[in-house]
C-alpha cells in the first residue's frame, strides 16, 4: 500500500509537469492481432487500468491492427508521430519478428521507447475431444504411433501458438510427424480444434482456460518450468519439463511500447502510470482469472524490459531458423 502510494504522489507530480499531455486527444493502444483474441483482452484490461491511474482523465482506446503476424500494427506505431498518442502493447512476437520476416519494415531494438513488460502467460498443449489419449504420455505415444497422420494449429505466423507449436515440436523431434496448419487469427484456429478438423494446438491459457472447463478441448500439459499450482484449473496438469523435455519454459509475455523519440517526460509519465495500472485490483483480478501473471519484478522498468526482449531475440533465432519457416 505505502509502495502503490508512492506510486501515485509520483504520477501525480509528473502530470503536473506535463499538463499539456495526454490532454484531449485519446491515446490509441496499437494490438497488432484481432479483436477478441488473448492480447486484445490484455489491452482492454490495461486500457481501463491506464485510464484510472492518470486520474480518470485520459481516454486510452484499443485499435486492432491484424495482419502478417503482428507485423503490420508494430510497423504502424514505428511510423506514428512520436508524441504519446499511439501506442503498442505486443507480445512474444515482438522477439520472434526478426527472425521469422526477412524483410521486416522495423527493428525491435532500435524503433521503439520501451516503456515497461505487463505480465506472462503460461502456455497450454490441447487437443481435440476426440483424441484417444488422456495423459500427456499417452498423447506423445499416439503421436508416435501416427507419425504423419496429425495436424497442429496456430493463429498465423509469428503467434503465440505457432512459436509454442515450433519450439514444443522440435523438443520432441516431431517437426516431420505432424503437419503445420495456420488459420487467421486465435479464434478460427480454436473453433477447427474444438470441431475436430484439426488434432492440436499450444495456446495462451488466456485462451484455453475456458475451453478446457467446458471440456471442449483436452489438455495434457503446461509449457512453465514449474506446475501452476495455483492456479485451479491447470495445478494438475503436469509441465513439459516433468515429462522429459528438459529446459523447456515458455511463457508468452507483453509489453507497451512507443515509438522512438517520444518525449522523455511522456514516457515517464506513461511508465509511472503501467506501475500503477499492474497494481490496479481490477486488473489483476481479470489477469488471475486469465492465468496471466503480472509482472512485479525490475523488467516493468524500460531499459530491464529491453535487455529482456534482446535476451528472447538471441534465443528464438536458431528456433526459428532451423524450422525454416519465414516469411518476406
Amino acid at each position: 500500500m505505502k509502495r502503490l502510494l508512492v506510486l501515485a504522489l509520483a504520477a501525480t507530480s509528473l502530470f503536473a509537469h506535463a499538463q499539456t499531455y495526454p490532454g484531449s486527444k485519446p491515446v490509441s493502444i496499437v494490438v497488432p492481432f484481432a479483436a477478441g483474441g488473448p492480447t486484445d483482452r490484455v489491452a482492454r484490461d490495461l486500457a481501463e487500468a491506464m485510464r484510472k491511474a492518470m486520474g480518470g482523465t485520459a481516454n486510452f482506446v484499443v485499435e486492432n491492427v491484424n495482419g502478417a503476424g503482428g507485423t503490420i500494427g508494430a510497423t504502424k506505431v514505428a511510423k506514428a508521430n512520436p508524441d504519446g498518442h499511439t501506442l503498442l502493447l505486443h507480445h512474444i512476437g515482438m522477439a520472434a519478428a526478426p527472425a521469422l520476416y526477412r524483410k521486416l519494415q522495423y527493428k525491435p531494438l532500435e524503433d521503439f521507447e520501451y516503456l515497461g513488460m505487463i505480465n506472462e502467460v503460461p502456455m497450454t498443449l490441447i487437443g481435440k475431444p476426440q483424441l484417444p489419449a488422456n495423459t500427456y504420455r499417452d498423447f506423445e505415444n499416439y503421436i508416435k504411433a501416427n507419425s504423419g497422420k496429425l495436424n497442429i494449429a496456430h493463429a498465423g505466423l509469428g503467434s503465440a501458438s505457432h512459436l509454442c507449436g515450433l519450439m514444443w515440436q522440435s523438443a520432441i523431434n516431431a517437426k516431420e510427424a505432424m503437419t503445420t496448419i495456420p488459420f487467421g487469427g486465435t479464434g478460427p484456429a480454436m473453433n477447427a480444434l474444438v470441431g475436430g478438423q484439426v488434432d492440436l494446438m499450444c495456446d495462451q491459457t488466456t485462451n484455453t482456460t475456458g475451453q478446457i472447463e467446458a471440456g471442449r478441448v483436452k489438455a495434457f500439459a503446461v509449457t512453465t518450468a514449474k506446475p501452476l499450482s495455483k492456479h485451479k484449473l491447470l495445478k494438475d496438469y503436469p509441465t513439459l519439463q516433468e515429462m522429459g523435455l528438459k529446459g523447456f519454459d515458455l511463457t508468452i509475455w507483453h509489453g507497451l511500447y512507443a515509438p522512438k523519440g517520444t518525449p522523455p517526460a511522456v514516457l515517464a509519465q506513461l511508465n509511472t502510470a503501467l506501475k500503477i495500472a499492474l497494481k490496479d485490483a481490477d486488473f489483476m483480478k481479470k489477469q488471475d482469472g486469465l492465468g496471466a501473471v503480472i509482472v512485479t519484478d525490475k523488467r516493468v522498468e524500460p531499459d530491464v524490459h529491453k535487455a529482456f526482449v534482446a535476451a528472447e531475440i538471441a534465443k528464438l533465432k536458431p528456433v526459428i531458423d532451423a524450422a525454416k519457416q519465414f516469411a518476406d
